[in-house]
């Protein structure tokens, strides 16, 4: 079984793996088993025990009846938890139809509705505007940088 985890160190057996992530993770008040990979990172995938990722190796572990073909998903929702009853293995497009949209842009705006998908829009108009705005500032002043640099008159 701990041979269908890809990336797995070779040394593991199931009950030392089980301990080994036990001894990393930390329950949190909303019933959360937060692991602690190699990253610093807090809130994102994590890999642990070579190259595994930590949920992958938590469910083969904790729940069994692993299948490769099918990912593993988070009911609630936090990345690097890894409590067996917040598991469960689905196909990848019934993964991807439980993804949750925001409302709201990194940025706090606003996101529209596109009319074509009746979808929030991938990128925020506000936020796409600024940056076109800000790339063309930085076009715009390596091109005074340049003209200066070969002694023309800026325009």
């Amino acid at each position: 079984m701990l041979s269908q985890i890809r990336g797995l160190s070779r040394h593991f057996t199931e009950e030392t793996l089980r301990t080994y992530l036990l001894d990393r993770s930390v329950r949190s008040e909303d019933g959360c088993l937060v692991v602690r990979g190699y990253g610093s990172q807090r809130g994102v995938y994590q890999k642990v025990a070579g190259r595994a990722w930590a949920h992958i190796a938590a469910y083969v572990v904790f729940v069994g009846g692993y299948d490769p073909e099918l990912e593993v998903a988070h009911l609630c929702g936090v990345p690097d938890c890894i409590e067996p009853s917040h598991l469960r293995q689905l196909s990848h497009a019934e993964n991807c139809r439980g993804r949750r949209q925001h409302p709201r842009c990194r940025n706090g705006h606003d996101r529209e509705i596109d009319t074509r998908t009746g979808r929030y829009r991938r990128v925020c108009r506000r936020c796409n505007s600024d940056a076109q705005k800000r790339w063309r500032e930085r076009q715009a002043r390596e091109v005074a940088e340049g003209r200066a640099s070969y002694g023309r008159a800026t325009d």
